[in-house]
C-alpha cells in the first residue's frame, strides 16, 4: 500500500483522458494515446537521450573530413599521374592522417553518442520495472482478479524490452541518418552543384512512392496492435479452458473464437501489406546500387567530357550518393519501432494508473515487524457501517453495494448468502481490503482498515477462497507466506491439522517440493495447504468461501475437518452458496442486489424468500443424491 494516491511514477502525473483504455479505442486515437504515453514515460531519460542526439549531431559533422581527405587524394594522384612527376608525399601523408585521424574520431563520438542512450536505457528499464512492481504490490487484491498474469509480465518483460530500440538506438541512429546524408550533400553541393543534384536525382521519385504506401502507417500499427492482443487473448482463453471443452465434446465451437480472430488478423494483415510489398519493391529498386551508380558514374562522365567537374570529385560525390540509402533504412526501422513503442508504453501506462490503497502516513512508519510477530490475545470483532461501492463495465456503473451495515461480533461466525451477483464477494473480501468501498467505512476492532498499515492488517485477517492460489515455490515457503520465521515443527503442526502432511509426506522431496515445478497438486490439497497457511497465520478474523464446493467428497471431508479446527476462537465471515455449509452459523446476512435482504439467526431470517428456495434446493439436492 501507499500514501499517495495520485502518484506512479516519478514523473508528472500521466494524462489518463488522453490515454484511456487501449482496447477501447480506434486505431486513430491509440496510435495518439501511444504517443502521449511514450513521451511521458521518457521523460525520466530525456537530458540523456538530448546528450545521444547531440553528440550524434558531432560525429555526422566530423563525418565529412574524410570525405575531404578522400578527395583531395585522388586530386593528387591525378596530377602527378598527369604530370608524370612524383607525388607530392607530405600532402599525401598529411591527407591520409586526416583521413585516419576523422574516421578514427568519427567512430568514437558515434560509439560514445551510443553509451549514453544505452546507459539511458538501462535507467529506463530499472525505473519503469520498479514503478511497476511498486504500483502492482499497492493495487487493490480484486484487481489482480480482474486482470491476467500474462498482462503483467508483458508490460514488466515485454514491453519494457520494446522500448529499448526506441531509446538504445533510436536518438543517435536517426539523427546521424538524417545529419549524415544532410551534411555529406551539402558538401556536394560544394564541389559541384550538379553533383549536388546529381546524387540526389532519384530520391524525389522514392519519396513520393514512400509517402503513398506510409500515409496511414500509424493508423495501421495501432489496428494490427489491436487484433493481435485479440488472437492472444481468445488462444489462451481456449486454452484455458480445454479440458472443460474436451470433456463436453465442444471443441469445434469452442476453438472458433479463437480461429476467427486469427483468420481476422490474417484478412487484415495481407490486405494491408500485400500492396506494400509490391510498392516497396518498386521504391527500393529506383534507389539501388546499381541504379545509383549508372546515374552518378554515368552523368557524372558527360560532366567529366564536358570538363565541368573532375574525375575524384565525381567519385566522391557517387560515394556520397550511396550513403543516402542506409539513412532511409534506419528511419524506416526507427519509425517501425516507435509505433509498437507507442502501444507498449500505453499498456505500461495503463499498469502505471491502477487504482491503489492508501494508508496515513503516520500508520506507514510503524514498524512492521512488531506487528508480523504480534499474537492477539483478545478475539476481535469487525463491522460495516453504511458500505457502498460501484465498478464500471462497458462504460456502465453498476452499484455492487449499497449502504450495507453488518456487525461481526468476536468469535462469531457470519453467513453471507445471496444469488450470484448480489454482493457477497465484494463485501466480504472488502474485510480484506481486495478493495475499497466508495462510501462508508470498513472496521475492526473499531478501527478503519484504511488506517492500518499493511502489516497490521494482514495480521488481523485472514482468508481460504474457492481457488486457492499457491506461488511457484517449495511447500514450506507457501504454508509460511505470513510468518516466514515460523519453526518447521510449527509449519509440520499446522500441517497436520489440516490433513494435508501426509499428502506433503509422501512426495519425494516432502515440505521442499516446489509447486508447479515438482509436483502439481490436486484442488483440494492446494485448499488445504491454504488452510495450513491460515493455521500458521493465526489471525483473529477470518474469511472463507465455500472451500469445498469444487471438491469430491472424500476430499471434502477432510477439508471441512480442517476448516473446522481453522474456525475455533475466530470471528468468521464466510460466503455460502449451499443452506447446510449455514445451519450452524451464528448469524445469517442475505444480500440482495447489493442490499442487506435480511440478518440474523436462522430462526430470524426462515421467512425470507432467498433462504427458503435455498432450502428446497438443498433438499432436492439431498434427496437427488439419496
Amino acid at each position: 500500500m501507499t500514501t499517495d494516491t495520485q502518484s506512479h511514477t516519478a514523473t508528472e502525473p500521466v494524462d489518463e483522458s488522453a490515454i484511456g483504455e487501449s482496447t477501447d479505442m480506434d486505431p486513430a486515437a491509440k496510435r495518439k494515446a501511444g504517443k502521449a504515453a511514450l513521451n511521458e514515460l521518457l521523460k525520466p531519460v530525456k537530458g540523456m537521450l538530448t546528450l545521444g542526439r547531440a553528440l550524434a549531431v558531432v560525429s555526422s559533422v566530423i563525418a565529412i573530413a574524410p570525405y575531404i581527405a578522400l578527395t583531395r587524394i585522388g586530386e593528387l594522384l591525378l596530377a602527378a599521374y598527369r604530370a608524370g612527376a612524383p607525388v607530392d608525399s607530405a600532402a599525401l601523408r598529411s591527407n591520409v592522417t586526416l583521413l585516419v585521424a576523422a574516421f578514427v574520431t568519427q567512430l568514437t563520438v558515434y560509439f560514445v553518442a551510443l553509451g549514453v542512450t544505452h546507459f539511458a536505457d538501462l535507467r529506463l528499464v530499472t525505473h519503469l520495472r520498479k514503478q511497476i512492481l511498486q504500483r502492482v504490490s499497492s493495487a487493490p487484491l480484486a484487481w489482480f482478479s480482474e486482470s491476467t498474469s500474462g498482462s503483467i509480465r508483458k508490460a514488466v518483460q515485454d514491453d519494457t524490452k520494446t522500448l529499448h530500440t526506441l531509446i538504445a538506438h533510436a536518438p543517435v541512429e536517426t539523427t546521424a541518418a538524417i545529419a549524415t546524408p544532410l551534411v555529406l550533400v551539402i558538401y556536394a553541393f560544394t564541389i559541384d552543384w550538379r553533383l549536388g543534384l546529381l546524387s540526389l536525382a532519384t530520391y524525389p521519385i522514392y519519396a513520393y512512392l514512400q509517402y503513398m504506401m506510409m500515409a496511414d502507417m500509424g493508423e495501421k500499427t495501432a489496428e494490427m496492435d489491436t487484433k493481435l492482443g485479440e488472437v492472444s487473448a481468445t488462444g489462451v482463453e481456449f486454452a484455458e479452458g480445454i479440458e472443460v471443452v474436451k470433456g463436453f465434446g465442444r471443441t469445434g465451437k469452442a476453438h472458433s473464437r479463437y480461429a476467427e480472430a486469427a483468420e481476422r488478423f490474417a484478412e487484415f494483415y495481407w490486405d494491408w501489406c500485400g500492396p506494400l510489398l509490391k510498392g516497396s519493391s518498386l521504391s527500393m529498386a529506383v534507389i539501388s546500387v546499381p541504379i545509383l551508380l549508372f546515374v552518378n558514374l554515368g552523368g557524372g562522365a558527360l560532366m567529366i567530357a564536358a570538363g565541368w567537374v573532375s574525375v575524384p570529385q565525381v567519385l566522391t560525390c557517387s560515394l556520397i550518393a550511396l550513403v543516402v540509402p542506409m539513412v532511409i533504412e534506419v528511419l524506416g526501422m526507427t519509425a517501425w519501432a516507435y509505433q509498437l513503442a507507442g502501444n507498449s508504453a500505453l499498456r505500461i501506462v495503463e499498469i502505471l494508473t491502477t487504482e491503489q490503497l492508501a494508508t496515513s502516513s503516520a500508520d506507514q512508519s510503524e514498524d512492521a515487524a512488531i506487528w508480523a510477530h504480534r499474537r492477539y490475545t483478545e478475539p476481535v470483532g469487525a463491522s460495516f457501517e453504511n458500505v457502498s461501492y460501484a465498478y464500471v463495465s462497458d462504460g456502465t456503473r453498476i452499484e455492487a453495494l449499497k449502504n450495507v451495515s453488518l456487525e461481526l461480533p468476536p468469535e462469531s461466525i457470519t453467513a453471507l448468502i445471496g444469488a450470484s451477483g448480489s454482493g457477497k464477494s465484494t463485501l466480504a473480501t472488502m474485510l480484506a481490503r481486495f478493495r475499497d468501498p466508495d462510501a462508508g467505512r470498513v472496521l475492526i476492532d473499531g478501527k478503519d482498515i484504511r488506517q492500518m498499515s499493511e502489516a497490521e492488517l494482514y495480521r488481523s485477517v485472514a482468508f481460504v477462497l474457492q481457488d486457492a492460489q499457491l506461488m511457484r515455490m517449495s511447500i514450506r515457503d507457501n504454508i509460511a507466506l505470513a510468518r516466514p520465521d515460523a519453526s518447521d515443527e510449527e509449519i509440520r503442526a499446522v500441517a497436520d491439522s489440516a490433513n494435508i502432511l501426509a499428502d506433503i509426506e509422501a512426495l519425494p522431496k516432502g515440505f521442499d517440493t516446489v509447486v508447479g515445478d515438482d509436483t502439481d497438486l490436486s484442488g483440494g490439497q492446494k485448499q488445504r495447504i491454504a488452510i495450513a497457511r491460515a493455521l500458521l497465520a493465526d489471525t483473529p478474523l477470518l474469511i472463507l468461501d465455500e472451500a469445498t464446493a469444487s471438491t469430491d467428497p472424500d476430499c471434502e471431508a477432510e477439508i471441512q475437518a480442517a476448516l473446522n479446527r481453522l474456525v475455533l476462537g475466530r470471528t468468521v465471515l464466510v460466503i455460502a452458496h449451499h443452506a447446510e455449509s449455514v445451519i450452524g452459523a451464528d448469524q445469517i446476512c442475505v444480500l440482495s442486489s447489493g442490499r442487506v435482504d435480511a440478518v440474523g439467526t436462522v430462526a430470524e431470517v426462515s421467512d425470507n424468500a432467498y433462504w427458503q428456495r435455498l432450502l428446497r434446493d438443498s433438499g432436492e439436492e439431498g434427496q437427488n443424491n439419496g
